[in-house]
């Protein structure tokens, strides 16, 4: 069976049978999956260039059965085996591919993609009161990629369906980002795969409506673990073509952990590059890409950012939420509300920050600066902080503000507001924290945690499992080096959950020459629109000019969090303050003055955060024969969506089945299972993609007779289906009948 045999979605299970080691003995792993004796030499030998310290050696029995001898380095021994080397077993790399590492805010995305749903939103079919594009999600667990963004637009002009499907297919063998996925089971890795298909799929208006396309494109969701997270949808023209039909629309749909909004629309610039050009885009593959960036950021010396950030985190008294604390909403889903301020308006806006030494950006900042102050309801000067998207392309490397990606990152900007203290001096201090800010903007949430000041340590958690995997930290999404799960103590909120984003756009528009070659074959391009997508946290404000000069504002909230009312109340309010600001041209005006503009309209209300209900530490899936083994899923964030659940429908054996959930208490867990097992049943760890890494892990820790725990099955990822199935088939191999 050669690699090129392997079936799609195929996955490999891994067997070890925890024995007394001697000293230097080499660590016995059985290979059972869809690998024949070319494939896994293929394994084998990228292990042993990768990590050169073990010894690895090889036997193949027969097709789908091999068994590998990894020896540690004589003199360190083997304590555990290392997460990368378990990610190269576990998912090893396609033909012709890369791995690159994910870090910072890419690797925020992917844990929140990951982590299970029930936390957030949920199926809602009413679109409330938000504007258009604001539909109600049907939800996707975030195993299978849930959480995407839309843009779309309407074609003018001609259309040939195999020219635009040909254009993009020359994007993505052009563009390494398309061709992307990534992997979990140990270490999260974004996976480049040497080929990859378009996706694009041609709707009827007959068949399908707009906003029901919407909704199911969002409920689709994407598999993270499979190239190609971006997609196209075509809805067709109306029938008949007069004078009133639609023409036909354009739905791009993205995965935020892949690419920000400006990356798309470089990827939308090289597409009218190959559609005017026949179909086919000029040259190789796009140099600098995603590769040189990771070695570029993998290069820097944080000294000076660690510096910085351990005096510019929030303080913990910031406030960060625009709304009193309020009740549930009775609501979910995305919601979106646009506004325009005309073109004079928004010449005014600009001229009065510039009279001060600032751009309109700032202005914007001002104010929600101020509105994030009154909802705080407090007398006197306050610190507030908030997300600001910095783009992440003007940075020390040749040819970065090309490179289509997830290069930009949502960093903490805090400044203190004095009602009684003047605007402009409110202006100069937003505007001199961005520029602080722009010298780091490959920095990260995750990495300021991990700077940020903290207090003496404490005394070290019970033994067991005490990095268990849970929503904020768990096996295969670790922040790297020195990061930590949570907040430092004494550090206030970051960009993420209870803090809101302020994204200024800058002007994303085709070149002129580019305009003229699709303007010759009767082609305008119309300016992408943004369907209410991924917030990332409550609300976005998003900030843009339109063609005509006018600044557009999008609020993209949670509606379980900020109800339509209320996130329309807001809006309203920001767009009060911004249209007035250019009448504050005295020296002396102060913030205050401003705010009393508000002081009849109420205050937003939104959700207080609900955290999610604890798991218990053990669950019985299935009580089994009193005399048999006893198989333990072990949960985790990551593990492919309803794997488990297969699983335990599809075996047929007397084995009792437990779960066990990393985010019970981790002193608890050797107990349980030992309770679980009881005289003479022996355990068998078992777990789908991180769970596997878990599960090695709690058989590390936990201290057992010999012979308690048989075997760890651990496995790599896919759907549900291949997951569950290579899962049996590894626990199928070591199964004993009983008495």
């Amino acid at each position: 069976m050669s690699s090129q045999d392997v079936p799609q979605g195929a996955v490999l299970a891994v067997v070890h049978e925890p024995v007394a080691l001697a000293p230097g003995g080499p660590l016995v792993l059985e290979l059972r999956g869809p690998l024949g004796p070319a494939d896994a030499e293929t394994v084998a030998a990228r292990l042993a260039q990768r990590h050169r310290a073990f010894g690895v050696a090889l036997d193949s029995h027969r097709p789908g059965h091999h068994t590998l001898r990894l020896t540690p380095p004589a003199a360190g021994g083997l304590a555990a085996l290392p997460a990368d080397l378990l990610a190269d077993l576990l998912a090893p790399p396609p033909p012709g591919g890369e791995i690159l590492p994910v870090t910072g805010h890419q690797q925020t995305l992917l844990r929140a993609a990951l982590t299970p749903a029930g936390t957030g939103t949920g199926d809602s079919s009413d679109n409330g009161g938000s504007s258009e594009g604001s539909d109600g999600s049907e939800g996707s667990d975030g195993g299978d990629g849930g959480g995407v963004e839309q843009l779309y637009w309407d074609w003018s002009g001609p259309l040939d369906v195999a020219r635009f499907a040909a254009a993009w297919q020359s994007v993505v063998d052009r563009e390494c980002v398309l061709r992307a996925c990534f992997d979990w089971v140990a270490a999260p890795r974004l996976v480049l795969h040497a080929r990859a298909e378009a996706d694009i799929a041609v709707c009827s208006p007959a068949a399908v409506t707009w906003p029901q396309l919407l909704r199911r494109d969002r409920a689709r969701g994407f598999a993270l673990h499979r190239p190609g997270l971006l997609r196209l949808t075509l809805l067709a023209a109306e029938p008949g073509g007069g004078a009133g039909a639609a023409p036909p629309r354009v739905l791009l749909t993205y995965h935020p952990a892949l690419l920000d909004e400006r990356g798309v629309h470089l990827l939308l610039r090289e597409f009218y590059r190959a559609y005017a050009a026949g179909g086919v885009l000029p040259g190789g593959e796009r140099r600098p890409d995603l590769r040189d960036h990771a070695r570029w950021l993998a290069g820097q010396d944080t000294t000076a950012a660690r510096q910085f950030w351990a005096r510019a985190v929030p303080p913990p008294r910031a406030a960060t939420r625009p709304g009193r604390p309020g009740g549930a909403t009775g609501q979910s889903g995305p919601g979106l509300l646009h506004t325009r301020l005309r073109a004079p308006e928004t010449f005014r806006l600009r001229s009065w920050a510039a009279l001060r030494g600032a751009a309109e950006s700032s202005a914007l900042h001002l104010v929600w600066a101020l509105l994030l102050y009154r909802a705080a309801g407090v007398a006197g000067p306050l610190p507030v902080s908030f997300g600001v998207q910095l783009s992440g392309r003007d940075i020390a490397l040749p040819g970065a503000a090309g490179i289509p990606g997830l290069l930009d990152s949502p960093l903490p900007m805090t400044v203190t507001v004095d009602p009684a203290a003047p605007l402009a001096g409110l202006l100069h201090q937003v505007r001199d924290t961005l520029l602080d800010l722009a010298a780091y903007p490959w920095a990260s949430t995750e990495t300021i945690r991990a700077w940020a000041p903290r207090p003496p340590a404490a005394p070290g958690p019970a033994p067991g499992l005490a990095a268990a995997p849970g929503p904020a930290a768990g096996p295969g999404l670790a922040a790297g080096p020195g990061a930590v799960a949570g907040p430092a103590a004494g550090v206030g909120p970051l960009c993420g959950a209870g803090s809101t984003l302020v994204r200024f756009d800058g002007p994303l528009v085709l070149p002129k020459v580019l305009r003229s070659e699709l303007a010759a074959q009767g082609v305008h391009a119309d300016t992408p629109r943004s369907a209410a997508g991924a917030t990332g946290g409550p609300l976005t404000l998003a900030a843009r000019h339109d063609t005509a000069g006018g600044l557009v504002l999008g609020l993209f909230h949670d509606r379980a969090q900020l109800a339509d009312e209320d996130a329309a109340a807001l809006h309203s309010q920001c767009v009060r303050l911004l249209r007035a600001l250019p009448e504050f041209r005295q020296a002396q005006a102060s913030a205050g003055q401003l705010l009393d503009l508000l002081a009849r309209a109420a205050i937003p209300r939104m959700a207080r955060p609900v955290p999610p209900a604890p798991h218990p530490a053990l669950t019985v899936l299935r009580p089994g024969h009193p005399h048999a083994d006893v198989i333990c899923l072990v949960t985790a964030p990551g593990v492919p969506a309803g794997s488990y659940d297969l699983f335990v429908r599809g075996h047929r054996g007397p084995e009792k089945i437990v779960a066990v959930h990393g985010d019970g208490a981790p002193g608890m867990l050797p107990g349980v299972l030992h309770q679980a097992s009881g005289p003479g049943r022996r355990l068998v760890l078992c777990g789908c993609g991180p769970g596997g890494r878990a599960a090695y892990e709690l058989a590390q820790r936990t201290p057992h007779a010999p012979g308690t725990v048989a075997a760890v099955v651990m496995t790599g990822i896919g759907d549900a289906a291949a997951s569950a199935s290579a899962l049996a088939r590894g626990v199928r191999s070591v199964l004993t009948p009983p008495p």
